[in-house]
């Protein structure tokens, strides 16, 4: 990407109609065209802008540019979970996955309704122990246009060039890295895929998740512009301690105190994620634990089975032991449900095939 030209994925709507007045001296109404063309568009080239004169396209592509992320590797599961493996400008991989709501007709078949799974940051600072990212360590924190360009990379592969009918149908914020920790891209990227002239996403398809973030979980609230999910996986703080070490600095009461005064909209619920591994944190008196806490909270419970991560010695539940588990809950009247796994053939737990292609490369 040129360095003197400005990237148009990288402004908010308020900074792109200050470039089209300031910088390029045109009408305020030119920058809708842009946005409708850099969003619901996805175009990758200025030149493609055809409701721009050929003079006006030869002025912007003079001093901006529109950067997309290059796709490294795609991998297509047999139950229809793609995930992704994209490049960033300076040469860093990040992923993002594809899962479908529905079951696909045929193997690769992409014209069910999607949920996609986006990252926010190259790396992950909270080293959780189940966590392939948290091995990789923390790099950096990605752009307002890197977070959205995963949804643009995505799109372009499955074709879904007409917002107002999407495959793309809702998106969670539980890729790479801890969005609280990178709160103000996070904010700019809701900001702009929520934006009319763009790609329009109402607010209750879209979810974020975090670990426990003290600092910026109250301003995220008050935005109202997503849900909020966060990654138990731990019912008491010394296992929080063992699972999550960075995460439990908050300590577990004075997160679900937060939690108990979190703003919600009227029928809105936090998720609580929690990631069953045998033998850890699906034991009986975890129940008793998982029942004071939900108690406390307008809240339901995602179960998600361990996906086995090469390096660790965790066990994934046999269906026996998720469903005894999912059971004991439901008689605490707990609203409990099991999140399938899926994408295990093509390595899609987080952090995974960014793993396998270093490792592949350090080889090589």
């Amino acid at each position: 990407m040129p360095l003197d030209k400005v990237d148009l994925c990288e402004l908010t709507w308020p900074e792109l109609e200050k470039f089209v007045v300031e910088t390029l001296c045109w009408k305020r109404f030119r920058a809708q065209q842009i946005w409708r063309w850099v969003w619901a568009g996805n175009v990758s080239d200025i030149s493609s802008m055809t409701d721009l004169s050929l003079r006006d396209r030869e002025q912007l592509a003079g001093s901006a540019c529109i950067g997309r992320l290059r796709t490294a590797d795609v991998r297509v599961s047999s139950d229809g979970t793609t995930k992704f493996l994209l490049q960033l400008g300076d040469g860093e991989l990040i992923e993002t996955v594809l899962i479908p709501s529905d079951a696909p007709q045929r193997p690769g078949d992409l014209t069910v309704r999607m949920t996609q799974c986006i990252s926010t940051q190259v790396g992950c600072p909270m080293a959780c122990s189940f966590c392939s990212t948290g091995k990789l360590g923390f790099r950096r924190n990605m752009t307002m246009g890197e977070i959205i360009g995963q949804v643009q990379a995505a799109r372009a592969y499955l074709g879904d060039t007409r917002p107002e009918r999407p495959i793309i149908r809702n998106l969670v914020y539980m890729g790479m890295g801890e969005p609280l920790l990178n709160l103000d891209a996070v904010l700019d990227s809701l900001k702009t895929l929520q934006h009319p002239h763009g790609l329009a996403f109402s607010p209750r398809r879209i979810t974020v998740s975090t670990c426990g973030i003290q600092k910026g979980m109250r301003e995220f609230g008050e935005s109202g512009l997503a849900y909020l999910a966060v990654s138990l996986h731990a019912p008491n703080q010394q296992l929080r301690e063992q699972l999550m070490p960075r995460a439990s600095a908050w300590p577990l009461d004075e997160l679900v105190a937060s939690l108990e005064d979190y703003p919600l909209k009227a029928r809105e619920r936090i998720t609580l994620e929690y990631l069953v591994i045998a033998g850890v944190n699906d034991q009986p008196e975890h129940v008793r634990q998982l029942a004071r806490i939900c108690s406390r909270l307008k809240a339901k419970l995602n179960l998600i089975p361990y996906n086995p991560t090469p390096g660790t010695a965790y066990r994934a539940p046999t269906p026996e032991e998720l469903l005894r588990f999912e059971k004991a809950l439901w008689q605490k009247d707990i609203t409990a449900i099991v999140r399938k796994s899926k994408g295990q053939d093509i390595e899609a737990a987080c952090g995974q095939l960014r793993a396998a292609h270093e490792a592949g490369v350090s080889r090589a």
